[in-house]
């Protein structure tokens, strides 16, 4: 089980952090990695917690989530096949400040954290590999930013339902997201009531820009929807 996950990684991503382990930090890493199965909705982690592992999601899908004000939860990221997380805190020595929970059944490695420093430490490369992949999620981060706090809820749903499709894809007919999401999550990624998510999706469906059924939605108009997005409103 182990050799199969980790085939998956390499295969599917080669320029991740597999390619610069040298063969004995390879062997020592298959020795210490442990596959999991989470459930849909199952926790990960949980905001508070103090990080032991390193996480990479090999089949599923996960969302990590922060409680706000009044007990709002926030969407802050989505994670896709195959990404690392829950390694940000560690570097900061501090406590998780966020949640990590399973959208749909999901297969999960982790690697002690420990184990990871110990590779730093003697592999310059799997640090340069770290610093790229937070550097990158915090220039993803300063956007949402900017998405959440000028765009209008219009363009906030817009770019909700293009991050979706793309991290996730289209089903077989091109045009189904490949990713069934509630309205309270929709509503959560997109930094606005439940309310105004349905009134919303109803006003794409009407402009023609999308079909829904149930937590089916179907893209019929990818360029109006990116052009929404794009301009905000």
């Amino acid at each position: 089980m182990i050799k199969a996950a980790l085939e998956k990684v390499i295969n599917e991503d080669m320029s991740d952090i597999w390619s610069v382990l040298d063969s004995d930090e390879k062997r020592l890493v298959v020795d210490n990695f442990v596959v999991h199965n989470f459930k849909k909705n199952q926790y990960i982690y949980i905001e508070g917690d103090e990080p032991e592992f390193l996480w990479c999601l090999l089949k599923g899908k996960v969302k990590k989530v922060k409680e706000g004000v009044g007990g709002r939860v926030q969407i802050l990221r989505l994670m896709r096949p195959v990404q690392y997380f829950g390694h940000r805190a560690h570097f900061a020595q501090e406590h998780y400040v966020s949640s990590a929970m399973a959208i749909e059944p999901s297969t999960i490695g982790s690697l002690p954290l420990t184990l990871v420093d110990e590779l730093i430490k003697k592999n310059n490369n799997i640090a340069l590999f770290f610093i790229q992949e937070l550097s990158r999620n915090l220039g993803g981060a300063d956007t949402r930013i900017v998405t959440l706090t000028q765009k209008h809820i219009r363009g906030r749903l817009a770019e909700a339902l293009i991050v979706l499709r793309d991290h996730y894809g289209y089903e077989d007919d091109n045009a189904t997201l490949k990713i069934y999401m509630s309205r309270e999550d929709l509503a959560s990624l997109s930094n606005m009531t439940t309310s105004n998510a349905i009134r919303t999706l109803s006003t794409f469906v009407s402009e023609k820009i999308i079909i829904v059924d149930g937590r089916r939605i179907k893209i019929i108009n990818e360029p109006m929807l990116r052009k929404i997005s794009k301009l905000g409103f």
